[in-house]
C-alpha cells in the first residue's frame, strides 16, 4: 500500500511585528534622527511599545528650525513640516520648545508631543518696586534719558522681543527681553498672568543666559558672568529677581578694524558641558568691499571654562573627544554622538543673526550652519544641501533638541 502523502505546510508569514521587542529596541537605539525614531514607532503597535520601553536611549540629533515652519532633521538634508501644523512664526526656542509671542500672551509648543505651556504677554509686567516710574533729565529744554537705560525706558516699545528663554524648572521661566542692543531679565511661572522685573536695574547687552547647577547665569558683551539670585514674592508667591551679582569680571575685546578692509567681530555663547560652565567666543572675520558694508567671512572659536573659585575664565583646548557643541543665539547644548560615529571636539554653529544686532552682512542671499574642529581649527562654512534664505523673516534659525 502506497504511503499517504502529507500535505506540504507553508512556513508562517513573518511580519515586522514578530521581531522580539528586545531586538527592536536595539534597532531603535541605532537611529540618530528623531524623524527615524518617529517612523519606527509608527510601524506597528509592538514597535510603538518597544519605543516606550526604551528608557535610556542616546539623545537624537537636533533639528534646525526655521521661522517659516520648516525643519531639517539632521543628518538628512531634505526640509519637512510637522503634519497638521506648520509651527510658523516662532520667536525663540528652548530645548524642545518653540516660543511664540502674541498680544494676548506668549506660549510654548513642543512640536513632537504637541504639549503647550502658556506664558504672559510682554505687555503684562509686574514692576518691582510697584510704583516705579521712568526718570528723565533735561538739557537746554530737551528731555534726555538717564545715562543708565532701565526697563522703564524700554517697556512701551513695540519692538520688544524675547531674545532668549530658559525653562529653569517646571515652575520657573526666565527670559531675556530686549530691543536693539539692550536687554532685561524677566521672570514668571508657566501659566502666570504677568512677568516680574526689577524696574530700576540697568539694562545691559546680555549675550546669553543659562541655568547651571540650580542657578541662573547671564553673560554680558563685556564677558562678565553674572549670577541672578531669585526669590519669592511673599505677597503673590511669584518668582522675582532679588539681586544680580558679578561672578567673573571679563577681559574682553571688542570689534577691531584692520585698516580699511578687515574687521573682527564676535559673538558669545554660554553652554554647560560635562559639568562645567563654558563661554565660547566666536570671532568672525569681516571684510569691507567697495560699498563699505562689512561682509562676514570665516569664523574661529575660543572656549573658556568658568573657574568659580578664582573668579576667572580659563581657556581650554578641548571640550572632550566625544562632545559636540551646538551653538545658537536661541539655544545651545553640548551632546555626545560618538555612538553614531559623529566626531567629537567639534562645534556646530548657526548663522542666526538677530534683528537690530547684526553688525555685518553676507555675500549670498542664503545661509546655513558651519562646523569647527577645535583641535585643528578647521572651519567649514556651509552645508551643500541645507540652506535657507536670509531676510527679516528668515534669519532666526535655531537648534531644536528633542526630549530624550
Amino acid at each position: 500500500m502506497a504511503a499517504e502523502k502529507k500535505p506540504h505546510l507553508q512556513p508562517p508569514a513573518l511580519s515586522w511585528s514578530s521581531i522580539p521587542l528586545e531586538l527592536a529596541g536595539l534597532v531603535l537605539g541605532l537611529l540618530p534622527a528623531q524623524a527615524d525614531r518617529a517612523r519606527f514607532a509608527a510601524v506597528c503597535p509592538q514597535w510603538r511599545a518597544a519605543a516606550r520601553r526604551q528608557q535610556q536611549l542616546p539623545p537624537p540629533l537636533p533639528l534646525i528650525a526655521l521661522p517659516d515652519g520648516t525643519f531639517y532633521s539632521l543628518p538628512y538634508s531634505k526640509p519637512f513640516r510637522f503634519p497638521g501644523c506648520g509651527f510658523a512664526g516662532y520667536q525663540s526656542t528652548c530645548g524642545s520648545w518653540l516660543v511664540f509671542p502674541r498680544d494676548d500672551g506668549c506660549f510654548m509648543v513642543d512640536p513632537f508631543s504637541r504639549e503647550t505651556v502658556t506664558l504672559p504677554p510682554l505687555s503684562s509686567v509686574r514692576l518691582r518696586p510697584p510704583n516705579a516710574v521712568a526718570k528723565w533729565s533735561y538739557e537746554g529744554g530737551a528731555k534726555l534719558a538717564d545715562p543708565y537705560v532701565t526697563w522703564m525706558h524700554m517697556k512701551d516699545s513695540d519692538k520688544l522681543h524675547i531674545s532668549k528663554l530658559v525653562l529653569c524648572s517646571p515652575n520657573l521661566v526666565a527670559a531675556l527681553v530686549g530691543i536693539g542692543h539692550t536687554s532685561q531679565i524677566l521672570m514668571c511661572q508657566p501659566g502666570a498672568l504677568s512677568w516680574s522685573v526689577r524696574a530700576h536695574d540697568r539694562c545691559k547687552r546680555f549675550e546669553d543666559m543659562s541655568f547651571y547647577q540650580a542657578k541662573l547665569y547671564a553673560l554680558t558683551k563685556d564677558e562678565d558672568l553674572l549670577v541672578v539670585n531669585i526669590s519669592e514674592d511673599h505677597a503673590t508667591g511669584d518668582p522675582q529677581v532679588s539681586r544680580i551679582g558679578q561672578v567673573i569680571k571679563g577681559d574682553p575685546w571688542f570689534s577691531i578694524g584692520f585698516g580699511a578692509t578687515t574687521m573682527l567681530s564676535k559673538k558669545l555663547y554660554l553652554v554647560e558641558s560635562c559639568g562645567a560652565m563654558l563661554m565660547v567666543r566666536r570671532t568672525i572675520f569681516c571684510r569691507f568691499p567697495d560699498d563699505g558694508a562689512a561682509i562676514a567671512g570665516p569664523s574661529a572659536f575660543e572656549v573658556f571654562k568658568a573657574d568659580f573659585e578664582h573668579s576667572r575664565w580659563i581657556k581650554v583646548s578641548t571640550v572632550g573627544a566625544d562632545q559636540v557643541l551646538f551653538l545658537g543665539r536661541r539655544c545651545s547644548r553640548s551632546l555626545s554622538f560618538s555612538q553614531y560615529g559623529v566626531p567629537g571636539d567639534h562645534i556646530l554653529f548657526l548663522d542666526d543673526d538677530e534683528e537690530n544686532r547684526t553688525e555685518y552682512g553676507y555675500d549670498e542671499e542664503s545661509t546655513s550652519y558651519g562646523t569647527y574642529a577645535i583641535g585643528s581649527g578647521r572651519y567649514r562654512s556651509v552645508h551643500p544641501d541645507i540652506s535657507w534664505k536670509r531676510g527679516d523673516e528668515m534669519r532666526l534659525a535655531a537648534w531644536l533638541f528633542p526630549r530624550d
